[in-house]
């Protein structure tokens, strides 16, 4: 017995105290046998045999137990030093992030603005059908309308389609003059390599006394606001059709990949879609209960712009969380 209370003393390792254990108290462990051969005796002697054979087995036991715990702390403190990191320790691995690209970009557009002195504005996701449909001189019967473009709830909510609600909003709650921005997620029933379930958009508007805003206003700014992102690019406006506008406007960037050589993503154009534009039209303002004032407004797709940017021509790649894509930032 002492033998064995020795050599649980000096075992090293969890694996030596478990192969002692066996050697005690397995099938054929030494205690073990002894406690076996109380079947061949009878009376005193048994009875002597038993009580010491229990003594010897709490004694094993409890040297075992205590011998085990400390093995297991030794090497639950070894393990916590081999797996420590030093969190102050510089890294030459280390990169530094832009962060998201959607966010890098959406954050460029809103600093251009700012700098110019338009107002940052924001409004709930959730809209109702008359600052989404109604107040931007969209009918019952249009097609933006159509239960396949726009996410609707049983209330007769619905999930915003454009950050255009903001504008009639701020309009609501403020007097001219007007000049804000607003951007944020909008949602639509589509999903393909150019759209995607839920996007970004940021709108601007700028309302004041009628005559001082004017067609030439809106196209100052939004010129010198696409050199800002691209560089010096060529820009040029095509007459549109937008029921919140009149004049409207879509405006082109000659192609920031091929330089008006001709390619794939311009389909051999040369130009590029960027945004959408126009002068309020007057239905807008009667909504809101204006008069005498004149505005322009404009919106772009920050998804649009990002992909353009930084050369990503998948718009669900933005979303899927690919690190080989997001390292690249």
């Amino acid at each position: 017995m002492e033998n064995l209370l020795q050599e649980l003393q000096g075992a090293q390792t969890l694996e030596a105290l478990e192969s002692i254990r066996i050697k005690a108290l397995g099938k054929k462990g030494i205690i073990t046998e002894q406690f076996v051969q109380l079947k061949t005796l009878t009376g005193e002697e048994k009875k002597h045999l038993a009580q010491n054979l229990n003594i010897m087995r709490e004694k094993f036991e409890s040297t075992y137990n205590h011998k085990k715990q400390s093995l297991e702390g030794k090497r639950l403190a070894q393990e916590l030093q081999n797996e420590k990191i030093d969190v102050s320790l510089f890294s030459l691995n280390a990169k530094r992030s832009i962060g998201h690209p959607i966010h890098y970009i959406k954050d460029k557009i809103i600093q251009y603005f700012v700098s110019m002195g338009y107002e940052l504005c924001e409004g709930p996701l959730i809209e109702d059908d008359f600052h989404n449909f109604q107040a931007l001189n969209l009918p019952e019967y249009h097609p933006a309308r159509d239960m396949q473009d726009t996410f609707y709830f049983n209330d007769l909510k619905l999930l915003r389609t454009h950050t255009s609600p903001v504008q009639i909003r701020t309009m609501l709650s403020q007097k001219p003059p007007i000049k804000m921005i607003c951007p944020g997620e909008t949602f639509r029933r589509d999903y393909d390599v150019t759209h995607s379930p839920m996007f970004h958009q940021i709108e601007g508007l700028v309302v004041d006394e009628e005559g001082k805003v004017s067609f030439s206003h809106l196209k100052y700014i939004l010129e010198d606001f696409l050199n800002y992102m691209f560089g010096d690019v060529k820009v040029r406006f095509r007459s549109s059709f937008f029921p919140f506008t009149e004049p409207s406007a879509e405006v082109d960037i000659s192609c920031v990949f091929c330089h008006q050589k001709g390619c794939r993503v311009c389909s051999h154009t040369g130009w590029l879609e960027v945004l959408g534009c126009g002068i309020v039209d007057d239905n807008v303002f009667k909504a809101v209960g204006y008069e005498n004032v004149s505005g322009y407004a404009f919106g772009l797709g920050i998804e649009r712009i990002t992909m353009l940017s930084l050369g990503i021509n998948d718009l669900r790649s933005f979303f899927e969380t690919d690190l080989r894509l997001l390292e690249q930032f």
